[in-house]
Parts: C-alpha cells; structure tokens; sequence
C-alpha cells in the first residue's frame, strides 16, 4: 500500500510538472507575441508623429538650408548663426509686448480694455515670421518680415494681419 501511495504521488508530481511547464510555456509566448505587437505599433506611431513633425517643420528656419545659407556670407566676421538668430529674433519681438499701447507687430490698434500682445512666435525663414496674438478675448495671427541690419539690430514690418471672429 505504502508502494502504490509513493507510485501515485510521483505520476501526480509528474503530471503537475507537466501542466505547469506546459501552461508557463504557452504564457511566456504569449507574452513574447503581445510585447511585439506593442512595439510594433510604438514604432509605428512614432515613426507617424516624426513624419507629422518634419512635415509640420518644413517652413522653419531650423530647418530649411535656403535660408540659412542666407545668413553665411564670405566674410566670417558676418556670419549670423541661425541658432543663435532664432530666440535673439523671439525675443526682440517679444520685448515690444510691454508697450503701454500693445505690440505694435500685431498690425491691429487697441479695440477695448485690453492691449494686443504676441504670444507665439515661428520663423518660418530668413525673411518671414508668423505670430500669434491676443488681448485675451479676440485673437489674431500676423506675418512679418524681419530684416537683420549691418549694425546687427533686427528691424520687423507688418506684411499682413487678421483678427478671429468671437
């Protein structure tokens, strides 16, 4: 009795050993499958948001080679570095938010309360620059042309301007 108890409880061992192996076995490539269609479709949406970005930054002066060849001439001493160009520019055009009368690149004179003031700002080349405004109920976008003077002052004028319906 005590022999056929041990021969019973050894074929149940084994069969538990068995099913276990088999059923951790089939969890793991399921896993395995499941951690590869996750990475494929990462890959996929990244490799969608980076195809979005570049087409979203092909008017940019970061990365457009035209304009940026622009600003190299064959005097070294005047090389402008457009890296250094694009917040200098931001920030001059920024600067002219703390007029008492609003921004005047906006394009737009004061309407009510409150004055027009930038908010966003793109360089889209050497020459052109969009910007988003607002005296915080009415917005608007206007295009400017920046010029880069020999003294290295950075002069803008207005080249068109809208306003949104509310």
């Amino acid at each position: 009795m005590k022999r056929s108890l041990l021969l019973y409880l050894t074929i149940l061992f084994a069969l538990t050993t068995l099913f276990t192996y088999a059923f951790l076995n089939s969890e793991v490539q399921f896993e395995q499958k499941r951690f590869e269609k996750t990475t494929t479709k990462l890959r996929d949406s990244l490799t969608a948001v980076s195809n979005k970005l570049a087409d979203a930054n092909y008017f940019s002066l970061e990365k457009n080679e035209n304009a940026q060849n622009y600003f190299d001439s064959q005097n070294s001493n005047k090389t402008i570095q457009y890296e250094k160009l694009i917040p200098v520019v931001t920030e001059k055009l920024l600067d002219y938010n703390s007029n008492p009368k609003g921004n005047p690149y906006t394009g737009q004179d004061q309407i009510g309360a409150n004055k027009f003031i930038i908010n966003k700002v793109k360089i889209l080349n050497h020459r052109w620059i969009i910007a988003d405004f607002s005296d915080g109920e009415i917005w608007g976008e206007v295009l400017l042309k920046y010029f880069v003077n020999d003294d290295e002052t950075i002069s803008f004028e207005v080249n068109q301007s809208l306003l949104y319906q509310k």
